[in-house]
């Protein structure tokens, strides 16, 4: 009848505009929140490259970048399982709370083992620095980033914006008490710093999270099969991801010199710098993926297009900006940083590339073929290692840089065959996503 049809073309639009002005709300939080974190980390990036010295930060840069790796195996995909089932039902958010902070805190104390063990032979630093960072980034900041998840399932970016900033705003306080006291801080005594502010915003983090949302419990029985693969899937291409992104510094570390490290490394760092308005908008618009997304590949590649038509723009500016900007960079770190100018031009790129990568893989991820994301992106990774075991002794930083832009352009084009390729399938590329009972 016309009038129930005219009601229901109402109702629809009406959730459509609040969905929408929800994403605009969130993804302004995150802005927001990503905003402020990058000058906070701004400042402790300067004062980290000035204090350190372009040897000893080339050091630490590698040491962070090789962490990094074992970073996505933390927790298991615990996050990832928690945003899916949460964002659908939030009653389900105490056991998917619990399941995650034990999951966290004991592969997160077993991988900090694992990589302080084998320090020595890979790493160019003190093995009870390694320790603090491996700590500080694999076990408190992933607390930090569970807490942000539980957050962001229910759509409350202003909370996750927050804990983002905490973490950032402690480790300054660190190094600057550090810069103030000792003037020329070593590795030793940063990292130690570096981890006090993890410990700190770690627990506030997970008691925040507690008192807002819900106090954790543990789910009777195991993890289903599906979510357990599911979840290993999300790791496995986190990982991929984190390689891809981060081992080339490391790589740079063994196979060049610490200068070239140092240098690549503080280029690397404005571009993640340039990538933060991305991360929040792909964030904010992340549990909306997964509501489209259960209609198949097509529904979250439309959903996809509509992001893209709004954010395009930036990464184009932010190309233009890199290009025009790049010499304040070296002016603001030092003379031993003039070589960064260079670096950066070469990155300019990576953002554009970036943007079309996150958010054809959330679209394949939220559509439940998390497992066709990470094959493409454990391929690229792949990829990357293999060529820069070639470039980085050749060329040094300019290897790397050039092996950079080839890996997320490579990826780019992965995610977009696969995605193009599931939503021409007679079923629309439609994956069955169940959410394990209790």
């Amino acid at each position: 009848m016309p009038f129930f049809d005219k009601a229901e073309s109402l109702l629809s639009r009406a959730a459509e505009s609040r969905h929408s002005n929800l994403l605009v709300s969130n993804t302004l939080w995150a802005v927001a929140g990503y905003g402020v974190r990058l000058l906070i980390q701004g400042a402790y990036f300067i004062l980290i490259a000035r204090c350190l010295g372009v040897k000893q930060y080339g050091a630490f840069i590698g040491t962070t970048a090789f962490i990094g790796v074992f970073g996505p195996f933390v927790g298991l995909g615990s996050g990832f399982i928690l945003i899916k089932n949460v964002a659908r039902d939030k009653g389900l958010f105490p056991e998917y709370w619990g399941t995650g902070l034990l999951v966290t805190t004991t592969s997160g104390l077993t991988f900090s083992l694992v990589v302080t063990s084998v320090s020595s032979l890979l790493l160019p630093i003190p093995a009870l620095a390694v320790m603090f960072v491996a700590l500080s980034d694999l076990v408190f900041a992933k607390m930090v980033d569970l807490a942000g998840w539980a957050f962001q399932a229910f759509e409350t970016l202003s909370k996750t914006a927050r804990l983002n900033v905490l973490l950032s705003l402690a480790r300054l306080i660190g190094i600057g008490a550090l810069a103030l006291t000792e003037g020329h801080p070593t590795v030793l005594a940063w990292t130690a710093a570096y981890l006090a502010g993890s410990v700190l915003t770690g627990l506030l983090a997970v008691v925040w999270a507690t008192i807002s949302l819900g106090k954790p419990k543990l789910r009777r029985g195991q993890r289903g099969w599906n979510e357990a693969v599911e979840g290993f899937y999300f790791s496995v291409g986190l990982s991929a991801y984190t390689i891809n992104n981060d081992i080339d510094k490391t790589m740079l570390s063994r196979l060049s010199t610490l200068e070239a490290t140092g240098i690549y490394g503080a280029a690397y760092r404005i571009i993640d710098v340039a990538c933060i308005p991305l991360t929040a908008f792909a964030s904010a618009a992340n549990a909306g993926f997964f509501r489209e997304g259960k209609h198949g590949v097509p529904a979250a590649l439309q959903y996809t297009r509509r992001l893209l038509g709004t954010f395009i723009y930036y990464p184009l500016f932010a190309f233009v900006a890199l290009l025009v900007g790049a010499p304040v960079v070296g002016w603001v770190l030092g003379r031993q940083y003039v070589n960064v100018t260079d670096a950066l031009r070469w990155l300019a790129l990576l953002p554009l590339l970036k943007t079309v990568h996150y958010f054809l893989a959330d679209a394949l991820a939220g559509s439940g073929h998390q497992g066709v994301r990470t094959a493409a992106q454990a391929g690229v990774a792949a990829f990357n290692v293999l060529v820069n075991l070639w470039i980085i002794p050749a060329y040094g930083w300019r290897g790397a840089a050039w092996s950079s832009i080839a890996s997320d352009g490579l990826l780019a084009l992965a995610v977009w065959f696969s995605a193009s390729h599931l939503a021409a399938s007679p079923r629309g590329g439609y994956a069955r996503i169940t959410i394990a009972a209790g």
